[in-house]
C-alpha cells in the first residue's frame, strides 16, 4: 500500500471507475483514491528507472502550507475511512491491520507527532527535572541508527544529514499541528492554498526587476511559532550547560538555531507583498 502522487502518477480509467472517482472529502484526493483503489485490489506499478522533473516549494511560507496540506489531509482521510477499511468484506485481516496500522495510524500520525514532541517538547523539559531522566539508548541511539539507515539510500547527501535532522523537527511543528486539525476535523481541514513555485523565472534577466528586494516589513518575515519554540530550547539549553550532567545543550543549542534561522525567515527564496 502506497499512495500515488497526482503530478507524477499515470492512472487507468478502469481503476479510477471501479474505486469510485476522485472525491473531495479531503485535501489529499490522490491517497483517497489510491487506498480505495488497493482496497479493491489494484496493484501499483513503481518505475524506478523514469526520471521526471520536480520542484521545491520556493518560499518557507509556500513550504509549510504544502505540509500542512500533507499531513491535515492524511490524518483527516484516517478517520473518514477508518471504518470503511473495517468493515470491507473484500480485504483480509492483515491488509486492514496493514492499511491502517502501518500506512495511516504510524506514518501519517504517530511519526509527525512523536518527532514533535518527544525532541522539541519532552526531551527538552527533562533537563529542567532532573528527576526524569530518558534512557539514551531511546533519546540518541535508536534514533541515530534509524536516521542512518534512512541515509544510506542517498550517500551523496550524508554531508547534509545534521542539517536534515535539524529541519525536519521543525517542520514537525507545523506537522503535528496539521494532524491535529485533520484528526479534529478543526477550521482549517478543507484549506487549500496553492503553493507557490517560481520555476526557472528567477533566472531569467526580464525577471530581475520583479525579484529585487524592497523595503521589506519585519511582521512578514516573522514566524511566531517558530520563535517561541526556539525560545524554549534555548532557554533549557542554558539551564542544561549551567546545571546538566548529559550534554544535552548541545543538541538544544542547534535545534534553538534552526528553530530561529526558519522563525526570523532565512529559508527559501522571500517574495515580499506588492
Amino acid at each position: 500500500m502506497w499512495q500515488v502522487p497526482r503530478t507524477a502518477g499515470v492512472w487507468r480509467i478502469a481503476a479510477i471507475d471501479e474505486a469510485g472517482g476522485w472525491k473531495d472529502r479531503t485535501t489529499v484526493e490522490d491517497m483517497d483514491l489510491a487506498v480505495r483503489a488497493s482496497l479493491r485490489g489494484w496493484k501499483f506499478l513503481y518505475l524506478g528507472s523514469l526520471m521526471v522533473k520536480n520542484e521545491l516549494p520556493s518560499t518557507f511560507k509556500a513550504y509549510r502550507y504544502q505540509q500542512h496540506r500533507w499531513s491535515c489531509g492524511p490524518a483527516n482521510l484516517f478517520r473518514k475511512m477508518f471504518m470503511e477499511i473495517v468493515k470491507n468484506k473484500k480485504v483480509s485481516l492483515w491488509k486492514k491491520v496493514h492499511v491502517i496500522y502501518s500506512f495511516f495510524f504510524v506514518r501519517k500520525i504517530v511519526a509527525h507527532i512523536v518527532t514533535f514532541v518527544f525532541y522539541c517538547v519532552v526531551l527538552p523539559a527533562t533537563v529542567l527535572v532532573p528527576e526524569v531522566e530518558v534512557p539514551k539508548w531511546g533519546a540518541v541511539y535508536i534514533p541515530s541508527i534509524i536516521t542512518l539507515l534512512n541515509a544510506v539510500g542517498t550517500p551523496r547527501s550524508l554531508h547534509l544529514l545534521v542539517f536534515w535532522i535539524l529541519y525536519e523537527n521543525v517542520t514537525s511543528l507545523h506537522r503535528t499541528k496539521a494532524t491535529f486539525i485533520g484528526l479534529l476535523e478543526a477550521g482549517r481541514v478543507n484549506e487549500w492554498v496553492v503553493t507557490v513555485k517560481l520555476g526557472d523565472a528567477h533566472k531569467l534577466k526580464s525577471a530581475a526587476k520583479a525579484f529585487k528586494k524592497p523595503r521589506l516589513r519585519i511582521g512578514e518575515r516573522l514566524h511566531l511559532l517558530e520563535l517561541g519554540a526556539g525560545s524554549y530550547l534555548f532557554f533549557c539549553g542554558c539551564y542544561d550547560m549551567a546545571f546538566g550532567k548529559n550534554y544535552y545543550f548541545i543538541y538544544l543549542f542547534a535545534q534553538a538555531i534552526a528553530f530561529f534561522i526558519a522563525g526570523f525567515g532565512y529559508i527559501g527564496t522571500f517574495i515580499p507583498r506588492s
